[in-house]
């Protein structure tokens, strides 16, 4: 078992525009689209003016997460939900269940949506000009989506109608991409911590995943509870491992290890090991804690931190 501290890779220096086939769109369209959300998401759509876009999740009736989504505006009648690629489907599925009699149409919308990931100077330069020029309007041009800097490097996902060329600019790896995703803090739900996390466990009230002034939505009782009556004892937190780490795995305390400690929310393969976002105890995260993942003698978790205040410390 080692407990040596690997060199931390960082995305301080990640430049350019990136593949994103980890990304796929779901397609809300009609009349009754944005009430529809309204009554199923974390954020609150409705409220939301065409042209913008936030963070959201999709939650079982225990708060537990299904899916997360940066959801888009296009206009009043037609929202784009980008999320895992590995859920849509299921996602899809079940968000269609609760449709009904509402005039809302769910489809696969990834083959009708270029997206790209956006890092660094590629990030400001190409959101400059792709301002949404006719908002309120169909989805006929580019938009992009601002996300929470990685390391101090701005992130935007770019969206464009299918067969748009992709902007110009330095071209960036899907392990860029991957990496800025982990190092910024802002786990994305896949398929190995389906309802594993009930969102203040990734922080999500912290980076406006959530709004707690709307109406109902599934698991919105449990969430509140676990915001309002002092019942958060999981936050979310970067780190590096010093050897190989996937999402779903288990991470110990080696000083205690009978019993987990955490999970990991969403990993990626960095030179000198991987790269993590681990949903935490917050009683075991000490500078001198020795956490290790997969095993009580599995590789070690260090460098952890949270890189954006907590809601309830600001």
């Amino acid at each position: 078992m080692s407990h040596a501290v690997p060199p931390v890779s960082t995305a301080a220096a990640l430049n350019g525009v990136a593949p994103v086939p980890q990304l796929g769109v779901i397609r809300a369209q009609g009349e009754d689209a944005a009430s529809f959300l309204q009554g199923q998401l974390t954020q609150d759509v409705v409220l939301m003016k065409p042209g913008e876009a936030r963070l959201a999740a999709f939650c079982n009736a225990k708060g537990r997460m299904l899916a997360s989504f940066q959801v888009l505006k296009v206009n009043r009648d037609e929202l784009l939900l980008v999320t895992s690629a590995d859920r849509l489907a299921a996602t899809q599925k079940r968000l269609s269940m609760f449709v009904l009699r509402a005039k809302c149409k769910l489809s696969d919308a990834t083959t009708e949506v270029a997206l790209a990931g956006l890092l660094g100077d590629a990030a400001v330069s190409i959101a400059a000009g792709a301002l949404p020029s006719s908002a309120g309007g169909p989805f006929d041009h580019p938009f992009t989506i601002a996300l929470p800097p990685a390391d101090g490097t701005p992130r935007a996902l770019w969206l464009a109608p299918a067969g748009t060329p992709l902007p110009p600019g330095a071209t960036a790896s899907e392990a860029d991409w991957l990496l800025a995703e982990v190092r910024a803090g802002v786990a994305r739900i896949t398929q190995p911590v389906v309802e594993a996390f009930v969102l203040q466990m990734l922080n999500y009230e912290s980076v406006d995943g959530v709004n707690f002034k709307k109406g109902c939505y599934p698991g919105q009782e449990v969430v509140a509870r676990s915001q309002f009556r002092g019942a958060i004892k999981r936050r979310a937190f970067v780190g590096q491992v010093a050897g190989e780490a996937l999402a779903g795995q288990e991470v110990f305390d080696a000083a205690t290890p009978d019993q987990p400690v955490g999970l990991i929310a969403q990993a990626a393969t960095v030179p000198a090991g991987t790269a993590v976002i681990a949903s935490l105890q917050l009683s075991v995260v000490a500078p001198t804690a020795r956490l290790v993942v997969g095993a009580p003698d599995g590789p070690a978790l260090a460098d952890v931190h949270v890189p954006y205040p907590l809601l309830a410390d600001v």
